[in-house]
């Protein structure tokens, strides 16, 4: 009595890859058409038809990039998801485990699984932001006291941090919105960096960053913990508000208010 070889059991389960293509073509939507609605490369999009895993990111996020994609094409999700684990290779696998240097790396990121990580320490943060807030605070006295006596001011263009004279170059209408459009309260704007926890229940695509440019997450998220920080105001693009939770300097931000079709994206400020 013979036993049926892995091939044909693989074969009898069904491709994820083929499965994923066929529904593409039913829905008639092309490669460039989901990877813009999903903010995931045509050609990753491309490898997981094609089952190609090398040209794949790590497991982690390849398996969100099927889950997303199965969603969206309005496949079972489990499903696909079972069936990419079944035929991701064990020597990527192998690799991955090995592998330290994640593709995306959030600012601030909870990570219990790790141990070479840096560990953000909170009062850490509270000094710096206290030492900035004071920094400010002095520089705006001796500014004023200077103007008072009729003397030189202090604080020269080359002086003026970019925050500060981007502040400066927004006309504010009756309205109090700003030439770029965003809500600029330049009367009694802070400057001080403000701290962001987002939680997901699932698999999101998220981007955020802050007044500065700098990058604080970007790309497809997995499910957890997210503590980020940066200098306000931020912009925030999520994929599915449904599956994310926000909140900034620990007041909760109503999501809802901001998406159209679940996906949201929008200026952010204390």
């Amino acid at each position: 009595m013979t036993t049926p070889s892995s091939n044909t059991q693989s074969n009898a389960q069904g491709s994820f890859g083929a499965m994923l293509q066929q529904a593409r073509k039913t829905k008639q939507v092309s490669l460039e058409e989901a990877a813009a609605e999903l903010f995931i490369l045509k050609r990753h999009l491309q490898a997981l038809e094609n089952e190609n895993f090398a040209d794949l990111p790590q497991a982690a996020f390849a398996r969100g990039f099927a889950i997303n994609y199965a969603k969206y094409l309005g496949l079972d999700a489990t499903k696909v998801a079972s069936s990419f684990d079944a035929a991701y290779p064990n020597e990527l696998k192998a690799q991955a485990s090995n592998n330290t240097d994640t593709p995306l790396r959030p600012m601030g990121t909870l990570q219990r699984d790790t141990h070479n990580r840096i560990r953000f320490n909170p009062l850490l943060i509270l000094a710096v932001i206290g030492v900035i807030v004071l920094a400010i605070f002095l520089f705006r006295m001796v500014s004023n006291a200077s103007k008072e006596n009729n003397e030189e001011p202090i604080a020269t263009a080359d002086d003026v941090s970019a925050i500060e004279q981007a502040q400066g170059a927004a006309i504010e209408d009756a309205n109090g919105i700003g030439a770029s459009g965003s809500a600029l309260n330049l009367g009694g704007a802070s400057t001080s960096m403000a701290a962001l926890d987002m939680t997901l229940t699932d698999t999101a695509v998220v981007s955020i960053t802050d007044a500065s440019g700098n990058s604080l997450i970007s790309g497809a998220q997995t499910s957890g913990n997210y503590q980020l920080s940066g200098m306000p105001p931020f912009n925030v693009q999520i994929d599915n508000i449904d599956n994310v939770r926000l909140t900034l300097n620990q007041e909760a931000v109503a999501l809802e208010s901001y998406a159209t079709d679940k996906q949201a994206s929008f200026e952010l400020a204390p």
